[in-house]
Parts: C-alpha cells; sequence; structure tokens
C-alpha cells in the first residue's frame, strides 16, 4: 500500500487537539491505573480468573487499548484545516450555517465538522451525515432537501460563515 491509498479525513484544529488529548489522557492516565488495577487484582485473589472485578479490569484494559489503536490512527491519517483561513460562496468543510426549515421558519445552526468531532448538542456535524452531504457545494439561498429519519426535510441555507 502506498502513501496515496491510505484514507485522509479532515478535522478542525480543535477537533485534532480534543483527539490528542483524549489519546494523551488514555495513554498517561488510563493506562497506568488500569495495569495497576490488574496488578493488584491478581495480587489479592488467590484466583483473579474468578474474579468479577479482575474480568472487569482487564475488559476496560481491552478497550482502552482498542481506543487507544484508533486514536493512533485518525490521528495519523487526519489533514487539519482552519475554517478561518477559508472563504467563499459555496458550503463546504469548515463553514458554518444558518438553515430555515421551510415548513416551520425554524432556525438551525451548523458546522460542517470531520467525523471525530460531530456533536449535535454543539450543533457540530459530520461531513459525512445526510445533512451535511446535502449542503455540501451549495449556496446561500439554495433549498435543499435532507432525507431524515422523519422523512425528507427542506431547507434554505440563510447565512454562511467562516472561521
Amino acid at each position: 500500500m502506498n502513501a496515496r491509498s491510505i484514507k485522509r479525513f479532515p478535522l478542525t484544529a480543535e477537533g485534532h487537539a480534543a483527539l490528542q488529548a483524549e489519546l494523551e489522557r488514555r495513554l498517561k492516565m488510563e493506562r497506568p491505573r488500569l495495569i495497576q488495577q490488574i496488578s493488584d487484582g491478581r495480587a489479592m485473589e488467590s484466583d483473579p480468573q474468578e474474579s468479577p472485578e479482575f474480568q472487569s479490569a482487564l475488559e476496560a484494559q481491552a478497550a482502552n487499548e482498542a481506543r487507544i489503536a484508533e486514536l493512533t490512527d485518525m490521528l495519523a491519517r487526519t489533514e487539519v484545516i482552519d475554517p478561518a483561513k477559508l472563504s467563499g460562496a459555496t458550503v463546504r468543510f469548515g463553514a458554518r450555517v444558518t438553515l430555515v426549515d421551510e415548513d416551520t421558519g425554524e432556525k438551525k445552526a451548523l458546522q460542517i465538522v470531520g467525523e471525530g468531532e460531530s456533536d449535535a448538542s454543539r450543533g457540530k456535524v459530520s461531513c459525512a451525515s445526510p445533512i451535511a452531504r446535502s449542503l455540501l457545494g451549495q449556496s446561500k439561498g439554495a433549498s435543499v432537501e435532507v432525507l431524515t429519519p422523519r422523512g425528507p426535510k427542506s431547507y434554505q441555507i440563510r447565512r454562511l460563515q467562516w472561521g
């Protein structure tokens, strides 16, 4: 496999920093804590394999190691994009978009971010989500239809901002 065939994915600088912080926490805090918990379980139990606490610690360690591997891989393949340095009249990664529901008039503000940093409660939607895919390449004033679990929704793009 050559370098060109490795899938890279975009993240904002904020999203990259959050993933890096999670990796550091898992490596420096969680890993040593779980190793100590397993070691203590081995020392205290005559047959640690029979201990639910010991088994739970082993499972937590496996989950932590899997997440460390996932984060390491993600960070190695990340392309950090700074939305503050972007501009333009069409929606792209990093854009902050204000939408108006064409049926209810309700406003919705969101930012299109990388898959690893989406957080609907903060208005950050993954670039792979149905709403983001419907918006990408569109301009202010355009109407877009988004297929949602509750059926199709129509939105008008009212505002497009960068940074």
